[in-house]
């Protein structure tokens, strides 16, 4: 027996570039499905007494006025499923890495509800970024909302790649919205998830520069609809959305054509509760709906570090934490270039393992007074004192311990050694080059030293007595291998001379 549906014609009366005036629905609500001859579809966006506005997503056939439109009583949806699972679609659900049409048999509304207060859980488990700098100072948890801000070209997108390529092994999907990107910045970070294997685990949800801004709207919502397929099935989900001001510029396109009057910076006012409903869809559930979660990080491009601009204050307000990343610290070659002292996270410690708050909660302020220090040092005339030479000296290496390179992320048990070196003062007897060193094989040396302490500390998550024990073992020998290796190559080079 067929279904009894709901269908109502109307008439077009004018169209707008992506934007069509249609006459004579009288039962419609926002983000309605409305088709068009040829398989054309939009999603109404607002009405008012005399026509209701609908945003063209596909068009296959030119639109004219006087063409029909049919509603029915349907939201417009997302096609989701495991099938996109390493691959890369457009926010319409169709392919766009040349696998094969996408086999998504199930529908999630593009505009879909947030979850309600109740059906939510504290968040309370650690969500490892692989940034050292992050997870020491500013941890983020399973199902929080934090954001990205920045000048062009400070390392937004290399923060949130990194932390993909971090999920590895972890059981984390992950969804790389890209809004507004062009051809070759998407090339770099298709060819990068390709060479660490990350489409095991991840997909590319991609509006680029070239599409039209009706799909640039619709992707960060499309992102979300996959990532609540997965999280509503007990899974845990990230999603990165690069970024929120191509969002934004879409969106303000799409409001000048439809007659809404501007604002402030001439985006029109909705456009906070554009992206707070959105945002609101991030959250850890609790046992009853099955303990899943999505984590959300967007970023947002800054113009002359301007952190005032009506967009990012309206995140700012909206999240529970900013990475704010300074183009000053990035040309010093401070990488990832991010701001402590204009960054937070509203989750804090409360998602830590207790090994990483112990060895890391005087790293913050320790490395803002040495900010401060070296800036004041830099200023006297007469020469420093022993003390202020030793404590720029222990910044130094606290900075070498913080920098980064791209595309290698750190383990939270690397870590967790790394910065228990620092605390025990092992690092008393190098210099910066011999720290940075250090770092660079450190990692291949423990895990040949010590194999099963990685998982002593991943399930123990706390510094016992035996893992202190056993990560100073390893980490003095590793010191010493480095001090004979310095001292073998500062003694050859003295022979040369000679």
């Amino acid at each position: 027996m067929e279904e009894l549906r709901f269908k109502e014609t109307g008439i077009i009366k004018s169209v707008s570039g992506c934007i069509v005036q249609v006459t004579g629905l009288q039962n419609c609500f926002l983000g309605q499905l409305v088709q068009f001859g040829y398989g054309t579809q939009g999603v109404l966006m607002g009405c008012d007494l005399n026509a209701a506005q609908i945003l063209i997503i596909k068009e296959n056939e030119p639109l004219s006025p006087g063409n029909p439109a049919i509603a029915t009583l349907e939201p417009f949806s997302m096609p989701v499923g495991p099938a996109s699972v390493g691959r890369i679609m457009n926010p319409l659900g169709e392919s766009m890495d040349g696998l094969g049409t996408l086999k998504l048999e199930e529908y999630i509304p593009y505009f879909n509800d947030a979850p309600a207060i109740m059906d939510r859980a504290t968040l309370s488990r650690s969500f490892e970024t692989g940034v050292k700098l992050i997870d020491s100072m500013l941890p983020l948890g399973k199902g929080q909302r934090s954001l990205i801000l920045g000048d062009k070209m400070t390392g937004k997108t290399t923060v949130g790649t990194d932390i993909i390529l971090n999920q590895k092994g972890k059981d984390v999907f992950c969804i790389y919205c890209a809004i507004g990107k062009t051809a070759s910045s998407m090339g770099k970070v298709v060819s990068l998830f390709k060479e660490h294997g990350c489409f095991e685990y991840t997909t590319i949800l991609c509006a680029p520069a070239s599409s039209s801004p009706g799909q640039q709207y619709l992707a960060p919502y499309a992102a979300c609809s996959i990532g609540e397929y997965f999280r509503d099935r007990g899974k845990d989900v990230f999603v990165f959305f690069d970024d929120f001001t191509k969002h934004a510029w879409a969106y303000r396109e799409l409001s000048l054509l439809m007659g809404v009057p501007p604002g402030r910076d001439s985006y029109p006012g909705d456009i906070f509760y554009l992206h707070s409903r959105m945002i609101e869809r991030a959250a850890q559930l609790d046992a009853k709906h099955g303990s899943g979660s999505m984590t959300f990080i967007p970023v947002v491009e800054l113009q002359e570090g301007d952190l005032t601009a009506f967009v990012p204050t309206n995140l700012v307000s909206m999240t529970d934490g900013q990475l704010f990343l300074n183009g000053s610290l990035f040309n010093e070659g401070f990488r990832p270039a991010v701001d402590i002292g204009l960054s937070v996270s509203r989750v804090g410690s409360k998602v830590q393992w207790k090994a990483t708050k112990e060895i890391s909660k005087t790293l913050r302020m320790e490395f803002i007074q040495f900010k401060e220090l070296l800036r004041a040092s830099k200023l006297q005339a007469s020469g420093a004192s022993e003390e202020t030479r030793e404590s720029l000296r222990s910044g130094k290496i606290l900075q070498a311990l913080l920098t980064q390179p791209a595309n290698k992320p750190v383990t939270i048990e690397i870590q967790i050694m790394l910065f228990y070196a620092k605390a025990e003062n092992l690092f008393k007897d190098l210099e910066v080059p011999h720290v940075q060193e250090f770092i660079a094989g450190f990692e291949a040396f423990a895990r040949k030293a010590d194999t099963p302490l990685f998982a002593l500390i991943r399930d123990k998550k706390a510094l016992t007595d035996e893992i202190k024990s056993r990560m100073k073992r390893v980490l003095e020998d590793y010191v010493a291998v480095i001090k004979k290796k310095f001292l073998t190559a500062e003694a050859e080079s003295a022979v040369e001379v000679a």
